[in-house]
């Protein structure tokens, strides 16, 4: 049996597209479970992604339902990979929450991040000390072993941007999130410094939305949009206290169009590293 870990976004993705080819070629579970010599609750069990299916499965539903669209049967091998494939992560699926996990995933695979943060600095872009601060805070309870294993993900995380072949990170950081106090002044200069720093990366955009802009597309807080190569769709996340929610299709196209009209109302360039350099300043 696949272990729990394998059960993710990915596996849900695939089963989607699997059960719409299916319907599509007016076949029954009954009928695809024939040819796979699995049982229909099996098959719905692929179907929903509970049960990631292998590429010999996929093969064998593109062959029932007769696609024969060379793109098309890459698009769902490769899908079947990604499933199965390891990660630097898999080892922290005991420890990590499976939305969590899915994030991370996520990541890997995108080409673009659009990040909106509300009230904290993006997980991309803070400091060690400022990530155990704002980690520790929310889960007070947190043994420091696992809160070390926590910073240490998030760091890892980070090296997406340096590799070769950098993902292009683009962030609107509520003014709020800079002038909160995370950690003390030592802290917090280092992460505006850090900010400043990292406004200078060709592959990193960062935005400040301030406080004269007033209403905002976003009142009810931070997202992010990832766009990814085929055959993946563009996804949205939106954080949650008790997960992660994914969105694709429409939804993650209103979020991008959210991320554009809260740009519209955003200091870019020199103004951001202005305001970084006096919000630094303060705290000497």
């Amino acid at each position: 049996m696949p272990n729990e870990h394998a059960s993710t976004l990915r596996a849900q993705w695939l089963g989607q597209q699997l059960r719409e080819m299916r319907e599509k070629s007016r076949l029954t579970l009954r009928d695809v479970g024939e040819c796979l010599n699995r049982n229909a609750s099996t098959v719905s069990r692929i179907e929903s992604g509970m049960l990631p299916a292998r590429v010999p499965e996929v093969l064998t539903y593109l062959d029932v339902c007769g696609i024969d669209d060379p793109k098309r049967r890459d698009d769902l091998k490769t899908m079947a990979q990604d499933v199965w494939q390891k990660g630097w992560w898999d080892g922290l699926a005991a420890n990590v929450a499976a939305s969590l996990i899915d994030w991370i995933w996520l990541e890997s695979r995108a080409t673009a991040i659009d990040s909106f943060q509300d009230s904290v600095i993006p997980g991309l872009l803070q400091t060690r000390t400022y990530a155990e601060t704002v980690i520790r805070a929310a889960d007070e309870d947190l043994a420091d072993d696992q809160l070390h294993r926590f910073v240490d993900l998030r760091m890892t995380r980070q090296q997406r941007l340096s590799q070769p072949d950098p993902i292009r990170l683009s962030v609107i950081i509520n003014e709020g999130a800079l002038r909160r106090m995370v950690g003390g002044p030592e802290t917090m200069r280092a992460q505006l410094a850090h900010l400043r720093e990292m406004a200078g990366w060709p592959n990193v955009e960062i935005m400040i939305l301030p406080f004269t802009a007033g209403a905002h597309a976003s009142p009810n807080g931070a997202f992010d949009v990832f766009r990814m190569r085929r055959p993946y769709p563009p996804a949205g996340c939106i954080s949650t206290v008790v997960g992660t929610v994914v969105v694709e299709g429409e939804k993650a196209d209103s979020l991008h169009q959210r991320y554009n009209r809260l740009r519209r109302a955003a200091l870019r360039n020199g103004a951001v590293q202005r305001v970084l350099f006096d919000l630094e300043a303060r705290l000497e």
